[in-house]
Order: C-alpha cells, then structure tokens, then sequence
C-alpha cells in the first residue's frame, strides 16, 4: 500500500511538473478582493493589471517625478491610462459583475498580458496589451471579439487625467489622406507644481481596408475625461479584431512632448499591428538569449523567470535611469533609487545584460556633480551619494527618516557596483571616462570621513547600518568593509590607467576596524548586542565584498545572523544571500531552503509576485528579485565577477535540481552549466 500510494505521488508531480508552464503564469480563479496586479513593462513605461474588464490599475513612467503632498520629497507620477477602455454589446456595457470565465495570463517570453471572459450567450471576448519594446513611449491592445448570435458593441477608449495632475486640456484630430484616417485622442496636463507637462495620445488599429473601417466619433465628458469610440455589427460565428495604440510622454523626455505624443501615436498607426507586433517579439526574443535554465523543478524555473522578466521589463539600456525597488510596478518607495539598485539588481543584470546594467551606471555618473555637493555641505571632501535619490540627484530622503544623513554606505555601494561594470566589461575607455571619476571622488569621499582616533585605528562612527534598525552607530561591518573596498577599487583603477592617486586611500583603507565578538563572530557594528536585524549586513562581507574568505568564519557568521532574522519586517533579498553563500559553502540543502525562503512567503496571488516582505502587500518588489537571481547566478550557478571577467568557482546545486544552466553570461555570451 506504501509502495503503491508513493508511486501515485510521484506520478501527480510528474504530471504536476509537465503541466507547470515555465513562460506562462495563469491565473484561472481571480478573487478582485485579493488581487495583486502585475507590470507589462518595457524599461520606460509600465502597465499594472487590473481585476476589472478593460481597465489597468496604473501607468507608471520612469523619469516622471514631481513634489505633491508625500513627503515633501518628489514623487513617480501616474501618467494618463492609455488602455482604459469600455464595451457595450447591445447597449449594455460589460463590468465585472456581468461576465463569466474570466481568466488572465502574463506571457513573460513576450511580455503579453491576455484577459479572456464570455459575456452570456452573446460573446466571448477577449484583449491583450504590451508596452512595446522597441517604442518606449508607446503601448498597444488588441481586442478580439466573438459572437455567439448576431450582437452590436460599442467600442471606446477613455483619456483620462490622474488625480494629481491640473490645468488638464483635451484635443481631438483626425488626419485624412488617400490611403489613410488618423483619429487622435489626445490630453496634456501639467504635474502638481507644474514643473512637467504629460502628454498623451491614442488612436484605433482596424484591420478593414481603409474606407470600409467603422466611423469614429468623439465626446467630450468634462475637462478631465474625454473618449472616441465606434460601432461595429458581428454576425453570430464571426470574430471581430481592433487595437489601440498610444504613447505617453513628458516634458522630462522630449522638448514638446505633446507633439510628440501625437507623432509617436501616430507612427505606431502606420506601422500597424503585425510589425508592433513583430519587432516587439523579436527584442523581447534578444532579452531572452540570457536566460537561467532550471532542470527538475517546474515551479522555481517560472518562478526565476517571473524574476528575471521584471528585472528585464524595468530596464532599458540608453536612458540614463536607474531603478527603483518596485520598478514600474506603481509608485512605491516615490520611484526613487536606493542601494537597492546598486548592489541588489545592478548585479544579476550585469552579467546577464551589461547593456542594461550600463544606464544604472550612467544615472550615478551622470549626477556625480550633486554628490559632491552633497559631501560638501555635510562637511566632507569627494562625492557622497544621497540615500534616495530621483531625477536630480539630490537627497530625496523624507527628512523623518535618518537614513538619509546617515546611510553612507550608499557611496560605497555606487562604487562597487561602478568598479564591477569594469570588471565584467573590460572597457578601460568607459573606466576612464566614468568610471575613474566616480571611484576616485567617492575614496575622497571615505578618506575625509573617517575619524583618526590614534595610529592604526581610523574610525566610521555615527551611521545607519545597512541593517537599518541599527541607527546612528559606529563601525558598521557592512559601511566599513564598503569603504575599504571603494578605496582599494579606486586604487585597482588608477593602476590599470596609469594614474596617480592619493597614497592617503591605502593608509586609510588598511586601518578602518571589523570588529569582532568574544566568540569570534563578526560583530554587526560597535553596540550590537545580539538583538534581531532587518537585513543582511555582516554577512556581505563574504559576498558580495569578498572582505571575509575564511569559510569557517563565513559558516561561524551565517549560522549566528541567519537565526536573528524574524520572520516579519524583513526584505526578501536577506535570505537570498543566506541561500547563495550556503551553496557557495556546499551546503545544497540549507541554500535551498534559504533560496524558498526568500521569497515564497512573500507571494502574493493570483500571479505570484513578491512583496517586500512576508505578509506584505507592496509588490512588485524588484530589490528582492535581484538578491535571489543572485543566489541563482553566484550561489547555485557559481558566476564571480573578479578583476579579469567573469569566471565559475565550485557551489552546489539542491537535489531538487538536476542541472542549471545560465545562458547569455557577460559581453561573451557564454554558456555556463553546473550538475
């Protein structure tokens, strides 16, 4: 009987395993009380799902910032819905509460999000929308409708104005010519202080021949909501296609972003739904050549994929932007830039993408003159990055927080992240170009910081620890070994460029303490005293600083801090450096658990995306999605960046796992396998 009811499981998980789609996240049952929408996104603009027919929960557009009410700090902006639309099937319009079947899926391979539903007897319906990826400004649906008897519908598209905007104006063009009719719907609005102007435009696709597609007509609501709609008869056993394309814009990308708007929208029309679609697929094809590839566990394969689609759908290479911890997925954390960026996402798409990982690169380089402003005003000498940081690249930190006069580690974090471009990419021409200046000024930077209390003992007092319910202490493991590696990063630098630099960094970088406990254990900063910690600190010193070698003191270290993390309160990516220096130590198991741990108590349904924090309801959480990849790449995958590239050492894989293998790795491409 044992025998016979252990073979039927096996035989369930086979089926399970073979059924789990390693591309597609489904969600069949969706509870609208319980919903956690998802992002299509393509590094510019983001799109966040909704439960309700023919609606999205927000557009988010990266650079788009303004002061208004939070904080008085800036703030990501909601831009205009460019897909909120309606549909009424003989004059009754469909919501929620009138449909049946109602089932969504994200194609994460090509960043598809599809809605389906039945409409009684009538129709069955149903729409899928992407951002464009190779049109950043731009977003696409395509509708498609089937009649079950003999139905008219009335077809809209609503422009609407987010809340937070003013001074919102409406237009409305059609554009004739032989071969074509453009109708453009079209709104311009200012941001809360005025400083931008967002801008928005939209038109049907109709796939009839020109002078045979349905009329458009256009209504005027009030001064924040306008539409254009049509209809259209569809005999019973026929399907009815049409799209939307639009595009969003602001004054923080383009000069005159309301003729832009209208001239992007406009070039989407010409282009028609089957090249959008083409060139869309094939850019998401080229993200995919650098995939991670599980064997034997169906579901961490979807799941890692569902991590690298959002680090790949928040990021664009060429824009100079970094990312924010909930990327495009809404307006969490304001949009701003944290060492989220820097040491947690920078890494996984560094040896997956280089291209992308160079923009978050660029934004630190490109605001280097506002860091060295800011070391100034607080009385330092080089750069001192600021904690958040958004489109200036000044201090965004609400000043009730204390991380941001505090959190120094910051500048360290630029740095590294700087330092280890280089050493993926082997490009001296950008390490002397960008990279030099920001490695150079952010030693000065730790060289003016540190106090020099008697020979040998050059102190980093009054700081927040990377473990940020450590405030306002002294020696923090994690601050202190950052800026040890920044100065001997900026020295490596020099010597590679045959440049000169200040003899002031070595002296300074071989006397700044790690402290230790009476057991031997790292000790977390001078007034640890055993307490719990939010995240991971002493234990970067193994990874990703490389400060700590000795595996018996990085077993000593992860075994002590590993039992101080509650199980509330803590970011994901915590346990994903438990699980990566586990494996690291051969230890499958317990890297496994850790690796489950990080993020499947933060799951949030109906499509499995991560939260902050278990129990939270903040997602996308994109920082944790970053630490676990690297659990994946550099733990189970043994990927190290070193000062000659990329190389593998010897990790372990779980027993779950009969093979990984990471694909695309570094400017090479390179395939690299672990059994």
């Amino acid at each position: 009987m044992k025998r016979i009811l252990i073979l039927l499981f096996s035989l369930c998980y086979s089926l399970s395993s073979f059924s789990q789609d390693s591309w597609i996240i489904k969600a069949d049952k969706i509870d609208p009380s319980n919903y956690y929408g998802i992002t299509v996104a393509n590094g510019m603009i983001g799109i966040v799902s909704s439960p309700e027919p023919f609606k999205v929960k927000d557009v988010v557009l990266a650079g788009a910032y303004d002061l208004y009410g939070r904080g008085r700090v800036s703030n990501f902006l909601r831009s205009f819905n460019l897909l909120d639309m309606y549909l009424e099937v003989d004059g009754k319009r469909l919501d929620a509460n009138s449909v049946s079947n109602f089932k969504q899926q994200l194609d994460m391979h090509h960043a598809a999000f599809t809605t389906s539903f039945d409409y009684g007897d009538k129709a069955s319906i149903s729409y899928t929308y992407y951002a464009l990826r190779q049109l950043p400004y731009t977003v696409l649906m395509n509708m498609s409708i089937t009649a079950k008897k003999d139905i008219t519908i009335t077809a809209a598209s609503v422009m609407q104005a987010p809340d937070a905007l003013r001074d919102v104006e409406n237009y409305y063009n059609e554009i004739d010519r032989p071969h074509v009719t453009i109708s453009l719907l079209t709104s311009q609005a200012k941001s809360p202080t005025g400083k931008l102007l967002m801008c928005a435009s939209n038109s049907f696709l109709f796939d009839e021949p020109h002078g045979s597609e349905p009329k458009v007509i256009h209504e005027m609501w009030d001064n924040n909501m306008h539409l254009m709609k049509f209809y259209k008869t569809i005999k019973t056993g026929t399907t009815y296609n049409y799209s939307v394309a639009g595009s969003s814009i602001t004054s923080a990308q383009d000069p005159d972003p309301l003729n832009e708007a209208e001239r992007l929208t406009i070039f989407a029309k010409l282009e028609g739904k089957k090249r959008l679609m083409e060139f869309h697929n094939r850019a998401w094809d080229s993200l995919w050549t650098s995939d991670i590839v599980i064997e034997g566990d169906p579901q961490s394969q979807q799941d890692v994929h569902s991590m690298l689609y959002h680090l790949y759908a928040f990021t664009r290479a060429g824009t100079g932007y970094s990312l924010s911890p909930m990327g495009l997925s809404g307006l969490g954390y304001n949009g701003h830039v944290f060492w989220d960026a820097d040491v947690w996402m920078f890494p996984a798409l560094l040896v997956l993408h280089p291209e992308l990982a160079k923009t978050m690169v660029e934004y630190r380089f490109n605001r280097l003159e506002e860091a060295k402003h800011n070391a100034f005003s607080h009385g330092y000498k080089g750069a001192m990055f600021p904690w958040e940081s958004a489109e200036s690249g000044v201090e965004e930190t609400p000043v009730w927080a204390l991380s941001g006069p505090f959190e120094h580690h910051i500048t360290a974090d630029v740095a590294i992240a700087a330092w280890n471009y280089f050493c993926v990419t082997q490009d001296t021409a950008w390490l002397r170009r960008e990279g030099w200046p920001i490695l150079s000024a952010t030693a000065d930077f730790w060289a003016s910081r540190v106090e020099r209390n008697g020979p040998h003992h050059y102190d980093i007092n009054n700081v927040v620890a990377a473990d940020e319910w450590a405030e306002n202490v002294d020696n923090d493991a994690f601050t202190n070994a950052a800026a040890i590696a920044n100065m001997r990063y900026a020295i490596n630098a020099a010597k590679i460029l045959g440049l000169q630099w200040n003899i002031d960094w070595q002296n300074v970088a071989d006397n700044i303490p790690i402290l230790k406990m009476s057991n031997g254990i790292t000790m977390e900063h001078a007034q640890y005293k055993g307490e719990g910690i939010k995240q991971a600190d002493v234990n970067l010193l193994a990874y990703p600083l490389k400060m700590i070698t000795d595996t018996t003191q990085i077993r000593e270290d992860l075994e002590y801090y590993s039992t101080r993390v509650p199980n509330e309160g803590t970011p994901a990516m915590t346990q994903g450096i438990f699980a990566l220096l586990y494996s690291r130590l051969g230890d499958g198991e317990k890297a496994y658990h850790w690796f489950k741990e990080a993020y499947e108590p933060n799951l949030n349904p109906p499509f499995r995306v991560i939260a902050e924090t278990k129990g939270g309801t903040n997602p996308y959480f994109a920082t944790g999605a970053g630490g676990i990849l690297q659990s994946v790449l550099m733990g189970f995958g043994g990927l190290d960046i070193t000062s000659k590239g990329i190389t593998q050492i010897k990790t372990t894989l779980p027993k779950q796992w009969k093979s990984l293998t990471l694909k695309g790795i570094g400017v090479d491409k390179k395939t690299y396998i672990r059994k």
